[in-house]
């Protein structure tokens, strides 16, 4: 076992080891590859939700029609977990309905405080976040942009 889980004693590459098991290939490429990165210019709705422990704030804007996602573009400034959670929010959630994205949250937060499985198997991305389970410090990171989700969805 890595002895920074379950251990008082940490070895000194413990953040490095942290590093290397949450920011993997596939987080970062997500963080990088971001296609709704931006706000929207008339958006339905709008949410902004804050981390005070580690300074993540995103603000997520949607544009809700008969029913479902028609768009969603988020501004993070935060870590590659939050700014990749949110690239998965925006390549996954358009066509959704409102209830249905409120589901998902739920699920998202499930998977990462608890170890399940994605919410629905649309959502697969979200398996990329599975190491984030084991770091509690961690879970808002990846479950921000989601709050901030479900809150615009709230205004809507």
């Amino acid at each position: 076992m890595p002895c920074w889980k379950g251990s008082t004693t940490r070895s000194p590459d413990w953040r490095e080891t942290m590093k290397d098991e949450l920011y993997h290939d596939r987080i970062l490429e997500l963080a990088r590859d971001d296609t709704t990165e931006g706000r929207l210019e008339s958006p339905s709705a709008s949410a902004t939700i804050n981390n005070p422990l580690c300074g993540d704030r995103v603000t997520i804007d949607i544009m809700v029609e008969d029913g479902a996602l028609t768009e969603v573009r988020h501004k993070v400034r935060g870590c590659a977990l939050c700014r990749a959670s949110a690239a998965v929010i925006g390549a996954t959630a358009l066509g959704a309905a409102p209830d249905a994205l409120r589901e998902i949250a739920v699920g998202a937060t499930a998977m990462i405080k608890d170890g399940g499985d994605p919410p629905h198997a649309d959502w697969q991305a979200l398996d990329a976040f599975r190491p984030v389970t084991a770091h509690k410090s961690r879970h808002d990171c990846v479950l921000l942009p989601f709050q901030a989700l479900v809150e615009a969805l709230e205004k809507f």
